[in-house]
């Protein structure tokens, strides 16, 4: 018969079985404490993206850019200020000392209406260039007769203006000499005008001509024939020297 100290001791050998831990208890505590950690490092490396997305939004929006854990202010150079001032007008140069300004450039002149001088006047853009004529001389007064040389780089700009009066009807074709021309009445209606009447002559693939009568002098020929004529006139007497 089993003494009470042996008794005893059964039960309490009955009551720790049941606190025996299962045989993968160690290898579940350890996948549970991976995972809790693995999450928890998830969680970590998310938070550290979103701050450092959201960092520069945010320095950005308050002018700013965060460095090494310093937030320095970014620096905006000012745009300079517009100058809107218009240049000074400048005159373009002329073409020197004419004498009697029957050649300028690279063409002489071999006729002119009686009475008509240089006038003490031209202008040089370089691949054209102008001069006039008129009673007295001087450069203050009216020109009678322009004549305007169009060389080089200018010579097409000439011919698509001589192709826009062809094209609208305006003017008609004339030949001088051996050289082909055309005649017609530019800027009619122009501040209440009768238009210049103008002859178009090509010198040369690299020179046209352009003479002009002011509309004033115009007046005192006997009508467009005769304006016409002298114009043909001035158109013979020129020569190029390109």
């Amino acid at each position: 018969m089993p003494t009470l100290e042996e008794e005893i001791r059964q039960l309490m050998a009955d009551e720790t079985a049941s606190l025996y831990a299962a045989p993968d208890l160690a290898e579940r505590v350890l996948r549970s404490s991976r995972h809790k950690r693995r999450r928890a490092w998830a969680a970590a490396v998310a938070a550290s993206v979103a701050v450092v997305v959201a960092a520069p939004v945010a320095f950005l929006t308050a002018g700013s850019v965060a460095t090494a854990g310093d937030q320095a202010t970014v620096s905006v150079t000012p745009e300079p200020p517009i100058d809107d001032t218009p240049p000074l007008r400048s005159d373009p140069p002329n073409l020197g000392d004419l004498g009697d300004g029957k050649e300028f450039g690279h063409v002489k002149v071999g006729y002119l209406p009686e009475r008509l001088r240089w006038s003490n006047w031209s202008v040089n853009f370089g691949d054209s260039y102008s001069t006039s004529y008129n009673y007295t001389g001087d450069k203050q007064d009216f020109y009678c007769v322009q004549i305007f040389m169009h060389e080089e780089a200018t010579v097409q700009e000439t011919g698509d203006r001589i192709q826009e009066y062809r094209d609208e009807g305006d003017g008609a074709e004339v030949t001088i000499g051996d050289r082909t021309g055309y005649l017609v009445v530019q800027n009619v209606g122009e501040d209440g005008g009768k238009g210049t009447p103008t002859l178009f002559l090509r010198m040369s693939d690299r020179q046209w001509a352009e003479i002009s009568f002011s509309p004033i002098y115009a007046k005192e020929f006997a009508g467009d024939g005769a304006v016409n004529a002298e114009l043909k006139k001035i158109a013979e007497g020129l020569t190029s020297t390109l």
